[in-house]
């Protein structure tokens, strides 16, 4: 039986585990000098997993699906695998991103070399859409840079054309405009008009804290893989930050008004924040409302575009029944983090635990597991696979 049984399940967080020379097929080769494997893979760790080194013919035990994580995973690096382990997993569909560029991309939004930047996106979105190629449940997400608008215009087209389901930009506010600028309005309607969400992604936040803040006077702390260079629970904190600060620019001018059919996706950076962060802004629409006239443009209250366009996923950790009583019923999705650590062994005995205890109701459970996810992919999730039978078995 799959892990996931009894109900249509779709996954809105699920990645690919990387290895070296992955991309050198994907960017252009004048690039290729500057994003090597020592750049992408500084401490190559993993590389010696067994699975890696296990004949490929080799049967998986299929009873440690949700136990093996990162490259021991089935499916995490071979494409040819992928398509078992979502049937071994039960999820009616995976929305899938990459591992090893998630921090990297964010690096290059700060960087001098614009070219660069663009041509790693690119070559990000062809390596996404040829792994996801072998299983139409596995939808590619494609990476639109937000540093020059003729170019993020460019690159948001060019990855539809190539078979991207969703396009992902970073929440690191750019240097030199907001995110919310009219520059992007191209980037907006593009999306709309594919029916195509954009989507945050942790990783793409840059810099969460300076560096003092871990100048403690103290021996240092793992972090949550039990190493040093991934979140440890202060920066965990401010994982959030930056996809606040973009959405509220986007919400308050406007973006969200004049494009009312364009979704977007929090993926991977939690849910705790929303509930506060939609009252936030409800209070800076009240108390700033006489004063900017883009306030009193608005067609809704802040916290009602949330409603209407944004979804967002909690971790397994979280309280997600009292995250969805405060956001509403269309805000959260589910997501596995599949193959990483994070997700856990078995997200879904954690979040059935939390709603049960919250006393959420089947029909919001139903739009948690499937109904926001689908609302969320627009015409990126192909009809026949929003409720398939099989899933629901």
């Amino acid at each position: 039986m799959p892990y996931a049984s009894g109900r249509v399940i779709h996954d809105a967080d699920a990645h690919i585990m990387e290895v070296p020379g992955f991309l050198e097929d994907h960017l252009e080769a004048r690039h290729r000098a500057a994003v090597t494997d020592q750049v992408l893979f500084p401490r190559h760790e993993g590389f010696h997993s067994t699975r890696l080194k296990a004949d490929p013919a080799a049967p998986f035990d299929e009873t440690q699906i949700m136990l093996r994580k990162n490259w021991e995973a089935l499916g995490a690096s071979s494409n040819l695998d992928r398509p078992r382990s979502i049937d071994l997993l039960g999820f009616a569909s995976q929305l899938m991103f990459t591992t090893a560029l998630l921090n990297y991309s964010s690096v290059l939004e700060g960087g001098r070399d614009v070219e660069l930047t663009y041509a790693v996106a690119r070559a990000h979105t062809r390596h996404m859409v040829e792994f996801c190629s072998v299983d139409r449940r596995l939808l590619p997400t494609g990476y639109v840079p937000l540093v020059d608008f003729e170019r993020t215009a460019r690159a948001a087209r060019e990855a539809i054309e190539l078979g991207a389901k969703a396009l992902m930009i970073p929440s690191r506010c750019p240097d030199a405009h907001s995110p919310s600028h009219i520059g992007f309005d191209p980037l907006w309607a593009i999306a709309q008009e594919a029916g195509l969400p954009i989507v945050f992604h942790v990783g793409g936040g840059g810099k969460l804290l300076e560096d003092a803040y871990f100048n403690n006077g103290l021996p240092p702390v793992p972090d949550f893989h039990g190493g040093d260079d991934n979140f440890k629970s202060i920066d965990y904190m401010a994982i959030a930050y930056p996809p606040m600060k973009a959405l509220t620019a986007l919400v308050v001018d406007r973006v969200l008004d004049r494009f009312p059919a364009l979704k977007f996706g929090v993926i991977e950076q939690g849910a705790s924040w929303v509930p506060g962060w939609m009252r936030n802004m409800d209070s800076a629409h009240n108390a700033f409302y006489r004063n900017e006239e883009r306030l009193q443009k608005m067609s809704l209250k802040p916290s009602e575009f949330v409603q209407r366009q944004v979804r967002v996923t909690p971790y397994p950790h979280e309280d997600a029944g009292w995250i969805i009583a405060n956001t509403g019923d269309d805000v959260c999705l589910f997501s596995s983090d599949y193959p990483h650590v994070e997700g856990g062994r078995h997200p879904i005995k954690r979040f059935e635990a939390s709603m049960e205890k919250a006393g959420t109701t089947e029909s919001q459970k139903q739009r948690f597991y499937c109904d926001n996810y689908i609302d969320l992919m627009g015409a990126g999730l192909a009809p026949e696979l929003r409720y398939p039978a099989q899933a629901a078995a």
